[in-house]
């Protein structure tokens, strides 16, 4: 066959075995992957398995079955190299007992293909996995569980047990102090070259004790090496009972897990002994890519499970199944792109803050479209499908890397090892769709690799996508998964393809499962690594879409999407030149199907019709593209002042949720205007508004924000169209003052009856050594009460009082007290009343501008019964709990009360978590040693407005003269107990601004 690149032959290929470098350990590339153990023999059992399926028509006739003959003769040869994996004579093959090899490999690699592989072909082995016309018969003469073959060999768990040796082999990775497994180790040796590892401190017994330690080896591994050995060491642990497997793999995935950022996301890099993220980079490709596979695929797996271990689950289905949701979630809020980017993708993140960091798209991460159909995400699935189908089309593989943002490879990482990840998403579509779109997608993909990959004695990976330079080298995954996703994909009556069972394929394309007569609980085990019991999630049942219907007098309904040329456009196929050429794909493919013309198949002017397989009945005659979307962008710059000529270092300071701004002077905001922009659960989503993506450009996170004190930006013309203020009708912010937690009056108001006031005496607390504490407080009736209190008060400073009291003995001094801040709802409705006009209110406490309203009374939800008529007269704060009834009911049960300055000035209704997702209020003042936590505190702003629907009306049914404001706060207990020991309350406006009429949606003023 012609090869569209006549250069490809220059490069020799020497037809030899891949082997270890031994002159080079440190050659990684190679070493990590080939033990030494015929790894390519054990990653294609499988697929020799699955093609027993489907032996060609003369075979059956015949009686044959080439395939299952060859995966029988595998299994035997196998046995005949490594033994049976007994400890008798049997167990010493012509090359090892067992895995029984000085070979330095990496842990992950060796799981998901070595174990991997043999666990999958004893589960086809044993029947336990489809093979049509296969029906292994056990027969008691040769021993328990024994399987005679036609090729003369006695199945009896060989593959089994030679897995078991070698997970065995791999365990002394797992000893380390974050339950994260080394990234290599030795299958003889074991982590000798780990000198932190528990297993070599014992100088004279460890395992490094014979053998100095080489150089130190890294500790560095990835999410994916560390978090993706769930499903083949839990399938061995319950084929074996040997659970030391399944605690392992199950400890190494929630080590990784637990360590996500705030953000949700977790990293490609971590070491192994600190725990500590190495790269601060993120997203779906390489280094993190299986974690989130074997997260959603280890709740098939264990799906109908009882709970594993009776000591405490290490997780369960549901477990796995929340871990996938919210891993998605944070992908999908940081690391996806809409379609307002030109068409959906995937971008490289900050682990931290989900600032964009790259624009490049690698191979790896084509797996995750297949990933989103096995979770029921199709419409995602659909449409991130398109660009690489756009990107096979325009390369005839999949390069390494490629960059959205250049439209060309990035860094020289032009090369397609074979990898299986596009395919295997393509057959997930087909699964999921049956439509005949992705079979001709499978179809241009098995003709480029049929025409640029074969050679006399492989199949080769190509070193260089553009020209088609073949490498010199096949990899095992290659026959392990492109070939058998390939198979499957045009093979619909497959066993596999209509399998209902829980049933999974690894991150390796091999098939496991937990057989129906093993789904009970496995025994508690002594070894391994014991993990905190979880707890368990709440349940979210996501349902499976129906397929997308096709359109009228069309066949596909992937083909007549109107953002099939928004995938094209971002892939730069309308760029590409003509594919009329002698060594186009068309050429070929004219040459199969004579009834079809190059001028059917030929775009206007390009690559642009793709897949280039695709039928030209496929595209509906009137088919249009919507419009391709168009970001607003600009910068927004300040002048710098005439008193800040220099450059201010001071100007930007990173805080927990984003960047705060200490001044204005040459300030620059990068803005840009989308959809969604602070969309959070439990909060509206503002429809259409500016994000500020930049600050003086330090890229900013989707829910990072911008802050500035409201003093800073007051001078600011207020009707600048790029810049201008509103006030907020909406949301405001409650001040209190409170003594610090430290002091006696905390705990005294701990648990303040219902109905008190706040008229508070002082009394005197001894607390230990004669020292003395001045308590303001309400003394109760009851001696003895008081006496409780007291007792109560010096136990809870038992622990404090050397860090409270001064080191001469001195009496104790209070510490100065703390404003606090809370953000608020405005009610809205008929029965809304507008605030009290006060002034700005300073969000820093100080002697010489305390809050306004000093009396409160702590009242319960209100409902039953009016309130006593000296509560409205005597205290300016009334502080209610939200339920019960309506927030007019509340209200209503207020007395009338003449109004003065010392009268009832505002109700706080305070929600309760039960009640809805009210952020909880900061518990810090806003101070620099504690100015993140507050940061934060204003990114949770409320978007439940309290509805009065009727006019405010006195308890007797009268219309009120002068209306109650009110506001809401969330906070439950926390608040209530703040409002209980407050010194003063006082609330303050809210701005938001606005450019060019739309509202800036991450912009904070203090």
């Amino acid at each position: 066959m012609k090869h569209a690149f006549p250069e490809d032959e220059l490069r020799p290929l020497t037809c030899g075995p891949l082997t270890r470098d031994r002159e080079n350990p440190a050659h990684i590339e190679v070493n990590d992957v080939l033990g030494n153990y015929s790894l390519t023999l054990i990653d294609s059992l499988s697929t020799l398995a699955i093609l027993a399926s489907s032996p060609p028509p003369n075979e059956v006739r015949r009686g044959k079955n080439k395939a299952l003959k060859e995966f029988q003769d595998g299994v035997s040869l196998l046995v005949e190299y490594y033994g049976d994996g007994t400890e008798g004579p049997r167990g010493q093959g012509k090359k090892a007992r067992g895995f029984d090899l000085d070979s330095k490999v990496q842990v992950f690699e060796t799981v998901i293909r070595g174990v991997g592989g043999l666990v999958s072909a004893h589960l086809f082995a044993v029947g336990d996995l489809p093979i049509r016309g296969y029906e292994p018969a056990v027969d008691a003469r040769y021993g328990e569980g024994a399987i005679p073959w036609n090729n003369g060999m006695i199945y009896d768990g060989q593959l089994l047990r030679l897995a078991l040796d070698l997970a065995t082999r791999l365990l002394p990775a797992f000893y380390t102090p974050t339950g994260l497994p080394y990234p290599r180790v030795n299958l003889r040796r074991g982590v000798y070259f780990y000198p932190n590892s528990p297993l070599n401190t014992d100088a004279e017994h460890g395992q490094c004790r014979s053998t100095p330690p080489p150089s130190v080896e890294i500790t560095e591994t990835c999410s994916a090496g560390a978090g993706s050995l769930v499903l083949e060491f839990s399938t061995l642990s319950r084929l074996t009972g040997d659970h030391r497997f399944e605690i392992a793999a199950k400890n190494a995935f929630w080590a990784v897990w637990d360590r996500r950022s705030n953000a949700g996301l977790i990293g490609s890099g971590i070491d192994a002994e600190t725990g500590q993220w190495v790269t601060p980079f993120t997203g779906i490709g390489a280094g993190i890519d299986s974690f989130f596979e074997y997260a959603l695929k280890s709740h098939i797996l264990l799906s109908g499970l009882p709970k594993s271990y009776s000591n405490g689950d290490i997780g369960s289905s549901s477990q796995f199944l929340a871990t996938w949701q919210d891993a998605h979630t944070a992908i999908k809020r940081h690391v996806y792109r809409s379609s307002v980017y030109q068409h959906p993708h995937y971008i490289q993140v900050d682990l931290y803050t989900g600032a964009m960091r790259a624009f490049w798209v690698d191979s790896l991460s084509a797996y995750y479209p297949g990933l989103l159909t096995l979770a029921g995400e199709l419409d995602e699935a659909i449409e991130t499908h398109l660009l690489y189908t756009a990107l096979w089309t325009r390369y005839s593989a999949l390069p390494e890397r490629w960059s959205t943002a250049t439209g060309n490879i990035e860094h020289g990482l032009r090369w397609w090892g074979g990898r299986p990840e596009f395919i295997e998403s393509t057959w997930y579509l087909y699964r999921a769709t049956k439509d005949p779109w992705y079979l001709h997608v499978g179809e241009m993909a098995l003709r480029d690799i049929k025409r640029r990959c074969w050679t006399k004695c492989g199949w080769a990976g190509l070193q260089d996508v553009r020209s088609g330079e073949k490498s010199d080298r096949m990899e095992s995954f290659f026959l392990g998964e492109t070939a058998k996703y390939l198979f499957l994909l045009f093979d619909p009556t497959h066993p596999l393809n209509s399998l209902d069972a829980p049933f999974v394929f690894t991150t390796e394309g091999h098939p496991l499962i937990i057989p129906s007569r093993l789904r009970r609980p496995a025994k508690p085990s002594s070894e391994g690594r014991a993990a905190a019991p979880f707890a368990e999630p709440a349940a979210r049942s996501p349902v499976c879409p129906r397929p997308p219907p096709l359109l009228p007098l069309s066949i596909s309904p992937t083909a007549a999407r109107d953002d099939v040329f928004h995938a094209a456009s971002l892939a730069r196929l309308h760029l590409m030149p003509s594919i009329e050429t002698l060594d186009s794909p068309l050429v070929e493919f004219n040459a199969d199907h004579p009834t079809i013309s190059l001028s059917d198949l030929q775009s206007p002017s390009n690559y642009t019709y793709y897949p280039w397989t695709l039928p030209p009945e496929y595209v509906p005659n009137n088919a249009m593209s919507a419009k391709m979307a168009t970001r607003m962008t600009f910068d927004l710059s300040f002048p710098t002042s005439p008193d800040q000529m220099h450059l201010n270092l001071g100007a930007l300071q990173r805080v927990g949720d984003g960047i705060l701004v200490n001044s204005m002077s040459g300030l620059k905001l990068g803005m840009v205007r989308e959809y969604d922009v602070s969309a959070r659960p439990g909060s509206a989503s503002l429809e259409d508004a500016f994000r500020i993506h930049s600050v003086s450009n330090v890229g900013l996170g989707r829910d990072e924000k911008v802050f500035m004190e409201r003093d800073m930006v007051a001078k600011f013309n207020p009707v600048d169209p790029y810049f201008t203020r509103i006030r907020d009708m909406q949301t405001l912010d409650l001040f209190i003052d409170v003594p610090p937690l430290e002091t006696a009056k905390e705990h005294l108001a701990a648990e303040p009856t219902p109905g008190s006031s706040r008229n508070v005496t002082d009394q005197v607390v001894i607390l230990a050594d004669g020292f003395e504490l001045n308590v303001p407080m309400k003394v109760p009736d009851d001696p003895s009460l008081f006496s409780s209190i007291v007792a109560d008060l010096r136990s809870m400073l038992a622990d404090s009082v050397a860090a409270v009291i001064a080191p001469t003995h001195s009496p104790i001094a209070t510490s100065p007290i703390q404003r606090m801040l809370i953000p608020g709802t405005l009610p809205t409705g008929p029965g809304a009343a507008p605030l009290p006009d006060l002034n700005d209110l300073n969000p820093a406490y100080s002697e010489d501008e305390p809050l306004p309203w000093k009396t409160i009374y702590i009242a319960d939800e209100a409902c039953d019964e009016k309130l006593p008529k000296h509560v409205p007269r005597d205290h300016q704060i009334l502080v209610i709990k939200r339920g019960g009834c309506s927030f007019s009911q509340k209200l209503r049960n207020i007395p009338s009360f003449a109004p003065s300055s010392k009268s009832l000035q505002l109700v706080i209704v305070v929600s309760w978590p039960e009640h809805d997702d009210l952020s909880t209020p900061s518990s810090h003042p806003l101070d620099s040693a504690r100015r993140s936590q507050q940061m934060k505190r204003h990114q949770e702003t409320f978007f439940i407005q309290p509805l009065l629907e009727e006019k405010q009306l006195t308890p007797g049914g009268v219309a009120r003269p002068n209306g109650i404001p009110m506001i809401m706060v969330g906070g439950g207990d926390e608040t209530m107990k703040m409002l209980e020991r407050a010194r003063g309350v006082g609330v303050r406006r809210r701005w938001f601004f606005l450019s060019q009429g739309i509202r800036i949606g991450n912009l904070i003023v203090l």
